[in-house]
């Protein structure tokens, strides 16, 4: 049985990007009866990258298209993408270095479109370099649900069977009070469900976190748990779907943690990720849902502070190399079953 070919994205070539590119394919042998690994950046930054880490850079190998790659144990096979990041300062925020991420994912997209690719895994990207670099996306999310065409999809923070789905991400506290509708709380429950499905736990029940402290405790902080997300459950609900809330979140998470909860939902970013991130660190990756093809990252930034030391763990990307590679042929399922939803 043939396994799949992931395109793997350098991010932000002045942050440890390369580095744990470097440990996770030089040092993870393992992984390659998983998945055939090829990494879509630039040669002298990985070059670099292996440097700092002890490797051998001439490890580091160019081909011209996956179908070129070998995935021989002890080597990293790279497409060159663009002009040559030699001249990038590591550590330092750069517009160069930031249009460069922004096009490793462009091309990381058009590998998995023409089916050069059966799933993407992306080092961390800086957004206020991507930002200088003339791109103004909110993050990797947004970007690859653009290049899919997609509008309707979510950051998922996953650990082992546990799912965090988020209502909004990127984007202010404000933006995200004002970004949770009625709309695009139903289209969540939607794509957990599906997920769900997809994973073969149709019935899984999910739990939708409350915006407000308490949520809302009966409108005495808020009234957009009543007025927007217990409508958006009971309508939910009343379509088949196993979902319950909105729900105090600082009952519903500690809840999910010690297992009674499988699929959570979260109303903004750091309602997710500062418990999620506290609770799993590296054991936890970003799995993008609602895309055509797999998508998952590391849950962790580009740390311009330890650039370039060689320290940076590598844990999380080798497990999300390890997830895509477990979710990339059943995919197709997961998205039939979202676009059915």
């Amino acid at each position: 049985m043939s396994i799949p070919i992931l395109a793997v994205t350098m991010g932000d070539v002045a942050g440890i990007g390369p580095e744990i590119t470097a440990k996770a394919l030089l040092g993870h042998d393992e992984i390659r009866s998983e998945c055939m690994p090829v990494v879509v950046g630039d040669e002298a930054a990985m070059r670099t990258g292996v440097s700092n880490v002890g490797g051998d850079p001439d490890k580091v190998r160019v081909i011209r298209t996956t179908p070129e790659a070998a995935n021989e144990p002890g080597t990293i096979e790279l497409l060159q993408t663009g002009p040559s990041l030699a001249d990038v300062e590591l550590g330092q925020l750069s517009p160069v270095a930031g249009d460069a991420a922004y096009r490793f994912v462009v091309e990381a997209c058009r590998l998995a479109r023409e089916g050069e690719a059966a799933g993407i895994v992306t080092a961390p990207l800086n957004k206020a370099a991507m930002h200088a670099g003339g791109h103004q996306w909110p993050g990797h999310t947004e970007l690859l649900a653009h290049e899919f065409g997609v509008e309707n999809f979510s950051l998922v923070l996953s650990a082992g069977d546990l799912y965090f789905f988020h209502l909004t991400t990127h984007v202010s506290l404000r933006q995200a009070i004002e970004g949770i509708t009625h709309e695009r709380t139903a289209n969540v429950i939607e794509l957990a469900s599906a997920f769900g499905r997809a994973l073969g736990r149709p019935d899984e029940a999910i739990g939708l976190a409350g915006l407000n402290p308490h949520a809302g405790e009966n409108r005495l902080f808020g009234d957009e748990d009543a007025d927007i997300l217990a409508p958006a459950v009971a309508a939910a609900r009343e379509r088949g779907i196993n979902v319950h809330g909105p729900l105090p979140a600082d009952a519903l998470i500690p809840a999910a943690v010690n297992g009674r909860w499988k699929m959570v939902i979260v109303c903004y970013h750091d309602q997710g990720h500062a418990p999620f991130k506290a609770v799993y660190g590296d054991d936890g990756v970003n799995i993008t849902v609602g895309l055509p093809v797999v998508r998952v990252s590391v849950d962790h930034g580009t740390a311009f502070d330890i650039a370039g030391k060689g320290i940076a763990r590598e844990s999380s990307l080798v497990l999300s190399l390890r997830r895509a590679a477990q979710l990339a042929p059943g995919w197709g399922h997961v998205w039939k079953t979202a676009q059915q939803s």
